[in-house]
């Protein structure tokens, strides 16, 4: 076989890592693969831009689209960005003109996965996403592979790093969400605009992949429950550390008798399981199978150095020849199993209540949950001023999400609460 050549489409903090693993152990991969790996060409909007490493013998083309046509370039390597506009095209023409494509673009994926997926059977190519999907952790591989032999029947994890940082500052520090999120944008662990982030998109648009190959099912964003870490506060963290829980943004996918759910939302995870004391801008994902019980990955979500390794692992595939369907089988095979609404969760609650301490609060709360069936598991309850809101906080037994709803509705309009209640899942992982 002859040398396999790239075709790098944006040189930020990723292309410029690629390039650096290519660069460095030129001699590794060849040795590894069994033919040469080389950057043909390049493309990014800034030519005179430093981006650390040397850019000086590759050809520079100024319309990303035009690696797609390259005869020089057997694999376009997507790292601009972005569900629509040049990186959707570029792909799209790779894939037409049977180039193969790795790509490290998750919303891309996740709104048009299965639009990609068909073009790609279409025309014999392979696509690689690792670096989609928790950055340095072969979650893809190890799904798409390792654990091919088994039926998934849940993955879960934390898939934001950003988060992370932040849930992980809030309960080491003390510190309030906005003065975290503040503190992880100037050190570079979030972005200016950081909805993506914290408002548990970017976790969303990596479980939707994630549920795509596990459930053999399209990519189906749309029917992803999402909700993101802003309302969490210090004394929830608090809170749940005294029930013996830590709090995550987790993302969530498993297979119920009525179809697949899908949800992103901040959890409470038991201190007695590793999930739990996974921190930091660290990522984990675990697949349950039924022959292999339950697998977790952990490692680093995001930077130069772990993306840049999962692209990689995607280009050694393809220079070693292997072929797989992108969702693990092929494109005509996907089933469209229903999706699941969150409304049909069952499962038990935090629930913390402001409300000011007169007599009778906690008889008036309990009669909601009694008549929407909901029985309490524990409660904690502070303060003896009658004129100052306190907390009261407990926790529920298993119910049904619709009615939890319902219950709160009604708890809010009770005249001794004073603000809306602050409800978090728990899951017994």
């Amino acid at each position: 076989m002859g040398t396999l050549g790239l075709g790098i489409a944006g040189l930020g903090t990723v292309g410029a890592g690629v390039v650096d693993v290519v660069k460095r152990h030129r001699d590794l991969l060849s040795c590894r693969c069994g033919r040469a790996i080389e950057i043909t060409a390049v493309s990014a909007r800034d030519r005179n831009r430093d981006r650390g490493v040397d850019l000086s013998g590759f050809r520079w083309a100024d319309d990303a689209s035009d690696l797609a046509s390259d005869p020089e370039v057997d694999v376009v390597v997507e790292l601009i960005g972005g569900e629509e506009g040049i990186a959707l095209d570029l792909v799209e023409t790779a894939l037409k003109n049977g180039k193969h494509v790795v790509t490290a673009n998750k919303a891309l994926l996740a709104v048009h996965g299965t639009k990609l997926a068909e073009l790609a059977d279409s025309t014999g190519v392979h696509v690689g996403y690792e670096a989609a999907v928790a950055g340095g952790i072969p979650i893809i591989k190890a799904l798409r592979e390792g654990l091919a032999g088994n039926r998934i029947s849940r993955v879960y994890g934390i898939l934001n790093g950003t988060s992370n940082y932040i849930m992980t500052a809030m309960r080491e520090d003390g510190w309030a969400f906005a003065d975290v999120l503040a503190e992880a944008q100037r050190l570079g662990y979030a972005e200016a605009d950081p909805t993506l982030d914290i408002g548990g998109g970017d976790a969303a648009h990596k479980l939707a992949i994630m549920a795509s190959i596990a459930f053999r099912r399209p990519v189906d964003f749309d029917s992803v429950h999402v909700e993101g870490i802003q309302a969490i506060t210090p004394m929830d963290i608090e809170f749940a550390q005294e029930f013996g829980y830590r709090i995550k943004l987790l993302g969530i996918a498993q297979e119920t008798e009525h179809g697949i759910e899908q949800r992103v939302h901040p959890c409470m995870v038991p201190l007695s399981g590793p999930i739990a004391h996974v921190d930091g801008v660290f990522n984990a994902a675990v697949v349950e199978g039924d022959f292999v019980d339950a697998t977790t990955y952990v490692g680093r979500g995001a930077g130069a150095g772990p993306t840049a390794s999962a692209v990689m692992a995607d280009v050694v595939d393809i220079a070693r020849g292997t072929r797989l369907p992108m969702f693990n089988v092929s494109a005509s095979e996907l089933v469209a199993s229903p999706a699941v609404s969150i409304d049909r969760r069952n499962g038990a609650y935090y629930i913390r209540l402001m409300v000011l301490d007169r007599p009778g609060v906690i008889a008036d709360v309990s009669a909601v949950l009694r008549d929407e069936n909901i029985s309490l598991g524990s409660l904690i309850q502070r303060g003896r001023d009658p004129e100052t809101q306190v907390p009261v906080v407990m926790t529920t037994h298993e119910a049904e999400e619709a009615a939890m709803r319902r219950a709160l509705e009604r708890i809010a309009d009770l005249d001794s609460v004073t603000e809306a209640p602050m409800t978090i899942r728990i899951e017994e992982l």
